[in-house]
């Protein structure tokens, strides 16, 4: 990321501070932290609160992809769009609205500079305030309990690797000649592409192609599945579509890209799919096509640390096959959220420093793609229940039969949960809905407390609003138990008090 304008440098100066000068080595350090995105930053502050002496080391920026290049920009850029898109709707509700443009180069600046103020969370000042040793430069380990950065040698008792990962980038013959974007470089733009290409149906790229296309881009989104958003249910990613259709978003789903090339003041991208080939044209490619741990180069040979297929190899505890050396976040693989890394950060601290043995999967991971309609998820899907040999039972409330939505013109989405069948033990949740991702919160305590989605319907929620559908969906499954023999027993019941 280079900077472009004085935000940006307010930005550098507190995450990358360029007359930083790295401390002294403290002796043996109880926690040396490998890399400051979330996992290495929540890592580092829970363990100084506690009286840790702790290094935390960086080698590019403190924030790590959430702040810089990830959720915090993208948010910002995704609220604009959505405003855009309200406003083009306006005159269905008779509001009415003339001469509306969109000003590119204002929406990115008021991203860079609410990156710049969330920024001071993740500073450098602050976190040698809280305690901690923070030191710049590329990381290394010279042995089983040392490590060297910018000359200076660390030794620790205990170690957290959480270098994170990198946008993935797909070998697609003239792809580096014709140039690209990625999630590390698309919020430096700050003008507006006329036409863009997005190579991924994943989160990251429905979501932007949404938002380019809603900031007036022209946006094609090629995806090589047959449909968007693999990991959710099938009913969901259909919505999905819909909605970035109804944006303008020309979805080539089931194509692959054969080739780039450049044309003119962009790109030829060549695809291939079931109806053949096909050639499109671009200002600018986006790709997003999922993303890469971060391991090279930093010696875990020498630390006698084993890689995995997707990272770095850890047990239930998050410890790696070093018995001084722990991993979290993004580097272990799976699916790269932020709040997954600070999950991570705090078991590992808790069994890197004290005697435990606290295990990750206590609960599930949610999940939520912030298009419009949003996109949220936890614990199982129809087919990981299957797979698990988990038999399940659907309760679904639509969006249609809840009167905010209604009132709002947002009728399309639903909430669904999965239940054990056999009883009320929920054990997935899927939401489709704009705001999906906060009404999450309720599913993720009903399935850590083990709450049935049966006394859901006991619980009085607000009229009007969404979260209303968990205690439609509580009301569906206690109607299911009404079997007819319960029913004629309450009319005989009821005859009898007559």
């Amino acid at each position: 990321m280079s900077p472009v304008g004085p935000h940006d440098g307010r930005l550098t100066r507190l995450v990358a501070p360029p007359d930083w000068e790295n401390p002294p080595p403290a002796g043996r350090y109880d926690l040396a932290v490998i890399g400051a995105g979330t996992a290495g930053l929540v890592a580092s502050a829970v363990a100084a609160g506690l009286g840790a002496r702790v290094a935390l080391v960086e080698r590019d920026r403190l924030g790590g992809d959430c702040l810089n290049t990830g959720c915090v920009p993208s948010k910002a850029i995704l609220a604009a769009a959505r405003l855009a898109a309200d406003v083009r709707r306006g005159a269905t509700f008779g509001i009415v609205a003339t001469g509306v443009t969109i000003d590119f180069a204002t929406v990115m600046e008021r991203m860079r500079a609410v990156r710049a103020e969330l920024a001071l969370v993740d500073s450098a000042i602050r976190f040698r305030d809280l305690g901690v040793d923070v030191f710049f430069g590329a990381a290394r380990f010279v042995g089983p309990d040392r490590l060297t950065v910018a000359g200076a040698d660390l030794a620790f008792r205990r170690a957290l690797l959480a270098t994170g990962g990198r946008p993935r980038v797909p070998n697609v013959p003239g792809l580096d000649e014709a140039g690209f974007l990625t999630s590390e470089t698309v919020f430096d733009l700050v003008e507006r592409p006329v036409s863009l290409a997005v190579l991924g149906g994943g989160p990251i790229g429905c979501e932007l192609a949404q938002a380019f296309a809603r900031l007036g881009s022209r946006v094609t989104l090629v995806e090589r599945e047959s449909r968007l958003l693999p990991r959710d249910e099938p009913r969901a990613a259909e919505i999905a579509g819909r909605a970035l259709a109804a944006d303008g978003v020309e979805l080539r789903l089931g194509a692959v890209v054969e080739g780039v090339a450049p044309e003119g003041a962009g790109a030829r991208l060549v695809l291939r799919s079931a109806g053949g080939s096909a050639k499109i044209l671009a200002e600018r490619v986006l790709v997003a096509a999922g993303r890469v741990p971060n391991v090279d180069g930093l010696g875990l040979e020498v630390a006698r640390v084993a890689r995995a297929e997707d990272g770095v190899q850890v047990d239930a505890r998050l410890r790696t096959t070093n018995r001084r050396i722990y991993a979290a976040g993004d580097v272990v693989g799976g699916p790269g959220f932020t709040h997954r890394s600070d999950a991570h950060a705090r078991i590992a601290v808790r069994n890197a420093l004290f005697p435990g043995h606290r295990r990750v999967g206590a609960a599930p991971i949610p999940w939520c793609t912030y298009m419009d309609p949003e996109v949220a998820h936890v614990g199982h899907t129809a087919a990981s229940a299957r797979e698990a040999g988990i038999e399940t039972r659907a309760f679904a409330v639509e969006l249609a039969d809840l009167d905010r939505s209604v009132l709002e013109g947002e009728a399309e989405g639903y909430v669904e949960a999965l239940v054990e069948d056999g009883g009320d033990t929920i054990v997935g949740v899927t939401i489709v809905s704009r705001g999906a991702g906060d009404l999450l919160g309720e599913a993720c305590l009903a399935i850590g407390a083990r709450v049935g989605l049966g006394r859901l319907s006991d619980v009085v929620h607000p009229y009007p609003t969404r979260a209303e559908a968990f205690r439609k969906a509580g009301d569906a499954f206690q109607r299911e138990r009404l079997t007819p023999l319960a029913a004629a027993a309450i009319r005989r019941w009821l005859a009898w008090r007559r």
